[in-house]
């Protein structure tokens, strides 16, 4: 088992149908972005975890460059890749009776199109370096058959600009792979030049996953609530609306409006998870998914969802809170009457590769500790690249007591295919 997430039922599930028994986890890195499942795999299996040797894990033992572990008729050895964290491995399977590398699961070390943030250690510039040695000197030496494997695909923020191919190989990297084709003096500056989001649930990550404390217990069975509890509860906690974008037009009035796959990321944002949370969902069932979600990230507090969804809210005649929506051509129309502010919460990346001249932009992750940077005076309107993150942002202003608030529905991908007018960045270096 290599990095396994905190929810581990799956994988006894599959040793369980396959009459096998986990008997190895190795970790490729001390992750940032999920719990790691080793700790809770080895109390329910007795396996041994191995990890990378410099950092202080207080669990495990550390595995060096070379150890080989032999399982039945494969085998398995080690490679010592830092660069996106300093103790990074990378592990090569080979068939048991073959010196030639079959599949090489590299962590956050190289990923379809891209490689590692190199931001999370020493300096970015060591750290850079560092990171092209193992990718040119140690895993790209492998063979272009070989088969990757790498612990994020595409909007992971543990790299920039992963490809969402879920299957690719060394060869194909390094043939396509624009971080591969630069020498190291282009490769470093390249890397400094990253702008990637650093989640705040990241500090607390690394230190649940060196200390291995969440071992024990499982993702929550979510409890249904009822209206009138629920509506009394909601005052003393967090509210989740899991809807989309376009059912959250009219919500519960203080709730943060996070789609159901962005639960996997932007909870982690929300800094207070102290308080209880609570849900509410498209579907009754759409709620043991984002508890797995929340569980993830290390966060169980979960005490219950609204049963009925939002249709029970509505039919008690319980307070709701209505946000606006546009699509580009209005949009337009208000940016030339100069009625509206813009605000553009993509990341720094989105935003420095194109964007709308008259917008504004703060990304949607740190938005709550810049509210103050939001002008005030006229409406707001909230942009991204699809109006997902767009209405998260929204929900946040809603619940800072900005009034007249809009979610631009297509964000920038209608934008653009409306013809409108975008900046882009080498037209701006010119």
């Amino acid at each position: 088992m290599i990095d396994p997430r905190r929810d581990v039922g799956e994988y006894m599930d599959i040793a369980g149908l396959n009459c096998m028994r986990i008997t190895h986890v190795l970790e490729t890195h001390r992750n940032e972005d999920i719990v790691t499942g080793s700790p809770k795999l080895k109390a329910l299996t007795g396996c041994s975890i191995l990890h990378g040797r410099s950092l202080p894990f207080k669990y495990g033992e550390g595995i060096a460059e070379g150890d080989v572990i032999s399982l039945g008729n494969l085998r398995i050895k080690s490679l010592e890749t830092p660069g996106h964290t300093s103790e990074s491995m990378t592990y090569v399977l080979y068939d048991k009776g073959s010196s030639v590398p079959l599949i090489a699961f590299t962590g956050d070390t190289i990923f379809g199109g891209s490689t590692a943030r190199t931001d999370l250690w020493g300096t970015k510039e060591q750290a850079s370096g560092t990171l092209y040695d193992s990718v040119k000197n140690k895993i790209l030496t492998l063979g272009d058959q070989v088969i990757l494997c790498p612990a994020h695909g595409a909007g992971s923020v543990c790299g920039a600009g992963i490809s969402d191919r879920e299957i690719s190989t060394l060869g194909y990297e390094r043939l396509t792979n624009p971080d591969l084709q630069l020498s190291k003096e282009e490769f470093i500056a390249k890397k400094k030049g990253e702008l990637l989001e650093t989640p705040y649930y990241f500090e607390r990550m690394e230190a649940i996953n060196l200390s291995g404390t969440a071992a024990t217990g499982g993702p929550g069975c979510p409890v249904a609530v009822q209206a009138e509890d629920f509506r009394k509860a909601i005052g003393a906690g967090i509210l989740f609306d899991t809807r989309m974008p376009a059912s959250f037009l009219a919500h519960v009035p203080g709730s943060y409006s996070i789609w159901l796959d962005g639960m996997a990321t932007f909870p982690g944002w929300i800094e207070d998870h102290d308080k209880p949370i609570y849900l509410l969902t498209d579907r009754d069932e759409d709620a043991e998914i984002a508890v797995r979600y929340l569980y993830r990230l290390g966060i169980d507090n979960v005490k219950g969802y609204l049963c009925g969804g939002f249709q029970d809210w509505l039919n008690g005649g319980y307070d709701t809170e209505f946000m606006g929506a546009i699509v580009p051509d209005a949009l337009a129309g208000m940016l030339s009457s100069n009625k509206v502010t813009l605000l553009d919460v993509r990341s720094e990346h989105e935003w420095r590769e194109s964007r709308i001249k008259e917008a504004v932009h703060i990304y949607v992750g740190e938005l709550e500790h810049r509210i103050s940077e939001v002008p005030k005076g006229k409406a707001v309107a909230c942009i991204c690249s699809t109006g997902l993150r767009a209405s998260l942002a929204a929900s946040i202003l809603k619940r800072a007591g900005f009034g007249e608030v809009y979610n631009v529905l297509g964000g920038i991908t209608a934008w653009k295919e409306r013809d409108y007018p975008l900046l882009y960045e080498k037209m701006l270096e010119k």
